[in-house]
């Protein structure tokens, strides 16, 4: 990415297992940030593969306090078109069985998740998206589907009659497992096709794909660069204190083997 300096790789070892790769940490604009590649570099996992907790985690350990999630979907209205930026407010699960929580083995927690991005994160992506002249479109629901085969049009066509926006396959888990580390989080769905449902999505070429992928590629290298800039120093919303009423447990019960390995997101809530 171009003004990004002091580029470190940092590997990191978590209680959930290894993270998807590397993170790469470095200054972009004067700030400190960190990027993964959650499917690894040269893309060798599937959405299903993905260590969703180790990832979140491993942001927790280098500090950081807001994610903003870049991914391709498929559209599932007309209004939403390749090359759009899409920054849903609501997330659907149709996934099966993936682990999207650091609590369990004596340890309760139920965060509230009505309302799964942070607001005040995505009003700052969507603001610089449009100081950039990038098609943004702020609110709607993504429906995180389990793949990693794409929808039938059946399927597709079912999720279009529930009124759901864009389609993908990774960001539900991330959202969830980032409130629980009380990070921020906000989701960059970036179009590149309309979903089997659409009347030309057979005409569409692979060629054209990756076409726009890779546009949306360079857009989202613009977006981020402007959002890091425009970044409140200080976080004025409630995800830092997610936790704050959501643990059941009392702490005396929970095992220590568990404090000690979830210290970095229970450690202000349960000592010793």
């Amino acid at each position: 990415m171009p003004g990004f300096e002091a580029q470190e790789e940092v590997r990191l070892t978590t209680p959930f297992g290894d993270p998807s790769d590397a993170y790469i940490a470095g200054r972009l604009e004067g700030k400190q940030v960190a990027f993964l590649a959650r499917h690894g570099r040269g893309h060798r996992l599937t959405p299903s593969e993905l260590n969703f907790r180790a990832n979140i985690f491993g942001m927790k350990l280098l500090g950081v306090e807001r994610i903003v999630s870049l991914s391709a979907v498929g559209s599932l209205k007309e209004e939403h078109a390749p090359l759009d930026f899409v920054i849903p407010d609501q997330f659907f699960d149709r996934t099966r069985g993936r682990i999207s929580t650091f609590f369990g083995n004596g340890v309760v927690g139920h965060i509230s998740f009505s309302d799964p991005i942070c607001g005040e994160l995505a009003e700052v992506v969507h603001n610089s998206a449009q100081q950039i002249s990038i098609n943004s479109k702020r609110g709607g629901t993504y429906l995180c589907m389990e793949g990693p085969a794409f929808s039938t049009r059946a399927e597709s066509n079912i999720y279009r009659s529930w009124g759901m926006d864009v389609i993908g396959m990774t960001n539900l888990q991330e959202a969830k497992l980032a409130r629980e580390a009380e990070i921020c989080y906000v989701t960059v769905a970036m179009v590149t096709d309309y979903d089997c449902w659409h009347s030309e999505h057979e005409a569409v070429t692979v060629d054209q794909i990756i076409q726009t992928l890779n546009q949306n590629a360079q857009n989202a290298c613009n977006l981020v660069r402007h959002v890091v800039a425009r970044m409140p120093k200080d976080r004025t919303c409630k995800c830092g204190s997610a936790l704050k009423h959501a643990i059941m447990t009392d702490p005396s019960a929970v095992p220590q083997k568990i404090k000690d390995e979830l210290r970095p997101i229970l450690g202000k809530y349960i000592g010793g």
